[in-house]
C-alpha cells in the first residue's frame, strides 16, 4: 500500500481506511492478531482485512459491514489527526491547479503542519518529483516522518525541522514552487526566491487574514515577483432534488392544438391525477447554511534571473 501508487490486496502493515459511512470514517494501520472496534462490532485484521481486496465489504462481529477502502489524499484529509488546522480539498486542488504541480516538479513547503496538503502534494509529483517540507515544531516533524514511512512515501519527501523565516529550505535555485503557511509569509520571502529555479517558478502563500495578505504582496512586490494575485474559495453545493410544480391555467384559448400537444408529450407519471394539472421535475437549490471563510490564497510568480 503506497498513498501514490494503489494495490489490490491488503497487507500486514498496511493503513486502511474504514468506512462505516459518509459522515463515520477512521483510519487503522493493520496488524495482524489485532482487531478494531466499531459501532457494528469488531474487526479482526488478520480474518477479515490481511489478504482481502481493497475495497471490499467485511462484516463485522454484531453482523453489520463496513467498506475498507485504499487511502487517498483526499480521505487522508478527512480522516487525519490533527496536530494543526489543515487545509481540506477545496483549497488543495487550487493550490495545485495554480502552482502548476505536476510528476517531477521539486516542491518547498513551510509548515507541514498535519500533511494535509503534502500527501496530495506527493501524489502529483511522483513518481520522479521531490517534496522538501519544513516544520518549525520538533514533535511535529517527527511524526510527519513517521506518517511518510507508514504510507511509503519517504523517498519522495524530505523533512526538516528548522526555523524557515532563519534558515530557509535548506535548498537553493532547484524549486519549481514554493508554499508557504506560516504566521509570518512575508519574512521567508528571501529563502522562497532563493530556493526556486533560475529560470522561474511559482509562490503561493495561505494567510486567514487580509492583514497578513498585505505584508506579503508588498515583500513580493520588494523582491521582483510578477502576477500576484489573491484568492478565496467559498465551496456551494446545490441540492439537487425532486419537486412538483403546478401547471398554470391560462384560461380558454382559441387554438388549444399546442396546449393538447403538450399535455399529451407529458408521461402519466409527470401528471398526477388530481384536480390540478403539476408537472414533476428535478431542480437545484442553494444551501442555507454553507462554510465560511478559510483563508486567502496569494499566488505570484518569480522572472526569470
Amino acid at each position: 500500500m503506497s498513498f501514490v501508487e494503489y494495490s489490490e490486496i491488503i497487507q500486514e502493515g498496511d493503513v486502511v481506511i474504514i468506512f462505516q459511512g459518509h459522515e463515520s470514517m477512521m483510519p487503522i494501520k493493520v496488524q495482524s492478531g489485532a482487531q478494531t472496534q466499531t459501532r457494528y462490532g469488531a474487526i479482526r485484521h488478520s480474518s477479515d482485512l490481511i489478504g482481502q481486496r481493497f475495497g471490499s465489504k467485511v462484516t463485522c462481529s454484531k453482523g453489520g459491514w463496513v467498506y475498507v477502502l485504499h487511502p487517498t489524499p483526499e480521505l487522508w484529509t478527512v480522516n487525519l489527526p490533527h496536530r494543526t488546522q489543515i487545509l481540506y480539498t477545496t483549497d488543495i486542488a487550487n493550490i495545485t491547479l495554480m502552482l502548476e504541480l505536476k510528476p517531477g516538479s521539486v516542491v518547498c513547503e513551510s509548515g507541514t503542519g498535519s500533511g494535509s496538503l503534502s500527501h496530495s502534494i506527493l501524489r502529483t509529483i511522483a513518481p520522479t518529483g521531490h517534496l522538501h517540507t519544513v516544520e518549525f515544531h520538533a514533535q511535529r516533524a517527527e511524526k510527519a516522518m513517521q506518517e511518510f514511512k507508514e504510507h511509503k512515501v519517504s523517498h519522495l519527501v524530505t523533512v526538516r525541522n528548522q526555523d524557515v523565516c532563519k534558515d530557509g529550505f535548506g535548498i537553493t535555485g532547484i524549486a519549481d514552487a514554493v508554499f508557504l503557511d506560516i504566521p509570518s509569509p512575508w519574512e521567508a520571502i528571501t529563502h522562497a526566491k532563493s530556493a526556486i529555479k533560475r529560470k522561474g517558478g511559482r509562490i503561493c502563500s495561505f494567510s486567514p487574514c487580509i492583514e497578513q495578505v498585505q505584508r506579503t504582496c508588498e515583500a513580493l512586490l520588494d523582491h521582483g515577483f510578477e502576477e500576484i494575485c489573491t484568492l478565496e474559495v467559498l465551496l456551494r453545493v446545490h441540492d439537487v432534488r425532486t419537486v412538483t410544480l403546478p401547471l398554470p391555467d391560462f384560461g380558454p384559448e382559441e387554438d388549444s392544438t399546442d396546449s393538447c400537444q403538450l399535455a399529451s408529450d407529458l408521461s402519466q407519471d409527470e401528471v398526477p391525477n388530481t384536480g390540478n394539472s403539476s408537472v414533476i421535475c428535478r431542480t437545484a437549490t442553494p444551501p442555507r447554511e454553507m462554510a465560511g471563510h478559510t483563508g486567502y490564497l496569494t499566488f505570484a510568480t518569480k522572472p526569470r534571473d
